[in-house]
């Protein structure tokens, strides 16, 4: 009789190693996108797992947009291209359970605008060209991990344009904070290198502009989208009772 593997140093360790199985059962297409999942009772004894440990798996997949919950009809692979998602699954389970995150969105909506406004102020044309390039490259780029790579240094060069390193220092902690989250936005959501393109395009032209205001709202509205919806997303994966 096989042994319940399902132990290990913690919740998080469980959780992850439930992750990998359900993980390793989509990537080689036993569970096809489109196709429902077996009963919660069967599906556990066929991984070997605790039906708790599964269920919060099946939660952080469908926090990823790997899994979709159907009421009353049952629990699916998505057709969001599973072998992109899974790479870095293994992390957005901490974000469901980080109650900092929404501390560190706060913090980064107080930091990133006022320093995008002082930029205005202060940003030289070598600067404002170097923008310009990185903005055209992150629209060739498919990656979710590159572009927010890409993104953190964008606004890091703006910062940087401040003259104030203390400053960059500062924003650039709380940004790194909150990349996980920036990193799974750009994987389940659709159009997130158009919507990306045209708000850095919104804040390069103010910088351009050396308009303090627009810098300002434009950096304002781009932080808080991204705030608004990781928050959606994880309201509605904190409520939600996977069956």
């Amino acid at each position: 009789m096989a042994t319940r593997r399902d132990g290990g140093d913690g919740v998080g360790s469980v959780v992850d190693e439930a992750i990998g199985r359900l993980k390793h059962r989509i990537e080689t297409g036993e569970f096809a996108p489109g196709q429902r999942l077996p009963p919660e009772s069967r599906l556990a004894a066929e991984l070997q797992l605790s039906r708790p440990s599964l269920r919060e798996a099946v939660r952080a997949l469908v926090m990823a947009g790997v899994l979709e919950v159907r009421r009353g009809d049952g629990t699916f692979v998505t057709d969001l291209r599973p072998d992109r998602l899974l790479n870095a699954i293994g992390s957005f389970l901490e974000l469901a359970q980080d109650t900092g995150l929404g501390e560190m969105f706060e913090c980064r909506k107080m930091l990133e605008p006022s320093a995008t406004a002082l930029a205005a102020t202060r940003i030289d044309e070598a600067a404002l060209d170097g923008l310009l390039t990185r903005i055209e490259r992150m629209r060739t780029l498919q990656d979710p991990e590159e572009l927010v790579r890409e993104d953190l240094a964008f606004h890091a060069d703006i910062i940087a344009a401040t003259g104030n390193r203390t400053l960059l220092s500062l924003a650039s902690s709380v940004s790194r904070l909150t990349a996980r989250a920036r990193i799974w936005r750009a994987l389940v959501k659709s159009d997130v290198l158009a919507w990306t393109h045209q708000q850095h395009m919104d804040i390069y032209k103010a910088l351009r502009a050396h308009d303090s205001l627009g810098a300002f709202t434009a950096a304002t509205r781009h932080v808080s989208d991204v705030e608004s919806w990781v928050q959606e997303r994880l309201d509605a994966v904190r409520d939600h009772d996977v069956p």
